[in-house]
C-alpha cells in the first residue's frame, strides 16, 4: 500500500520560479477538489470577490454593470472563469487567463455545460507575464487571483498597468493582510494572534525533497498600497467586506464568526492614469 506524503507546512524564503511552479502544480492537482467544494458557491457565472460573498452585481467596483457592455476585460487568476461568464452577461467583452491547465479545462467544461451562447476565450500564461500588447484592455480584475500567491506583485502590477488602456481600472481581492496574524481557523482558536503581522516570510508547503508544492506570499496593507503606487496605478477605493446575515458556510479559516470580528479580505480598487 502506496501512503501519501503530507506536505509539511512551513514559513521560509521563496523566488518567483519556485512559486509559479508550485501555484501551477498545486491548482492542477487540486482543480477538482475545489470546483466540487465550493463551485455551487461560487455558481457558474457569477461574480463573488470572496469567502464573504461580496457580489459584483451589489459593489458596482467595476462601475455599473450598465456600462460594462463592449469593454475589453481581462480576468487574471480566473480558475474556472466564472466571474468572466458574468461579465460577458453584461455584454462585455472578457478574457479568462489562468496558470492552471486543470482550472482551465473546468472553465470548458461549465462552458459547455451552460445554456447560453456566451463564450470567453481562455488563455492559459502567467500574470507576470501577459501576452498581450500594450493597452489592450479597458478594464482588469482578480478575484483572489494570482496576486497573493507571486513573489513579485510588482511584476504583476506592472504587467496589468501595461495592458490597460489610460483610464482602465484594475481591481484585486487578496486575503486580508490583518489574517496573516492570526492561525487560519475557522473557529474560537483562530481569534488569537499568533505571529507577527509584519513577518513577511512566505507560507510553504513542500514535499519530502524540500520542493514548494503550495506558496502564498503575505504582505501587509501599506505594502499592497505601495505595490499598486510603485506601477503607475492611483488607489480609488479599499473595501473590506463585512460578513453577511445569510452566509453561513464555512471557508478554509473564512467563517460567520470570524468574518462578524475580523477582515478576511480586502478589494483593491485602481485606476490607470
Amino acid at each position: 500500500m502506496i501512503q501519501e506524503y503530507e506536505p509539511e507546512a512551513t514559513r521560509r524564503a521563496t523566488g518567483e520560479r519556485e512559486s509559479s511552479r508550485a501555484s501551477r502544480g498545486w491548482w492542477d492537482r487540486n482543480a477538482d477538489e475545489y470546483q466540487h467544494e465550493h463551485g455551487s458557491f461560487l455558481g457558474d457565472d457569477r461574480f463573488v470577490w470572496g469567502p464573504e460573498g461580496l457580489d459584483e452585481a451589489d459593489a458596482a467596483l467595476l462601475g455599473p454593470a450598465s456600462g460594462l457592455a463592449g469593454l475589453d476585460i481581462l480576468e487574471i487568476g480566473a480558475g474556472a472563469a466564472q466571474c468572466s461568464r458574468w461579465l460577458a452577461a453584461q455584454g462585455a467583452r472578457p478574457v479568462a487567463l489562468d496558470l492552471s491547465h486543470r482550472q482551465l479545462q473546468h472553465a470548458l467544461r461549465i462552458g459547455d455545460d451552460a445554456d447560453s451562447a456566451v463564450s470567453v476565450p481562455l488563455v492559459e500564461a502567467d500574470a507576470g507575464a501577459l501576452p498581450f500588447a500594450d493597452g489592450s484592455f479597458d478594464m482588469a480584475c482578480s478575484a483572489y487571483g494570482a496576486v497573493p500567491f507571486v513573489a513579485d506583485p510588482v511584476r504583476v502590477m506592472r504587467e496589468v498597468h501595461r495592458v490597460l488602456r489610460p483610464g482602465g481600472r484594475w481591481v484585486f481581492s487578496v486575503t486580508h493582510p490583518i489574517r496573516w496574524a492570526f492561525p487560519d481557523e475557522p473557529g474560537p482558536e483562530g481569534l488569537s494572534v499568533a505571529a507577527s503581522y509584519f513577518d513577511r516570510t512566505p507560507y510553504v508547503e513542500q514535499d519530502e525533497q524540500g520542493r514548494a508544492v503550495y506558496v502564498e506570499h503575505h504582505r501587509t496593507l501599506g505594502d499592497r498600497v505601495r505595490d499598486v503606487v510603485t506601477a503607475g496605478f492611483r488607489l480609488v477605493d479599499l473595501v473590506e467586506p463585512e460578513w453577511p446575515d445569510w452566509n453561513t458556510q464555512e471557508w478554509g479559516g473564512w467563517s460567520p464568526l470570524r468574518g462578524h470580528l475580523i477582515p478576511g479580505t480586502a478589494v483593491f480598487v485602481c485606476e490607470r492614469d
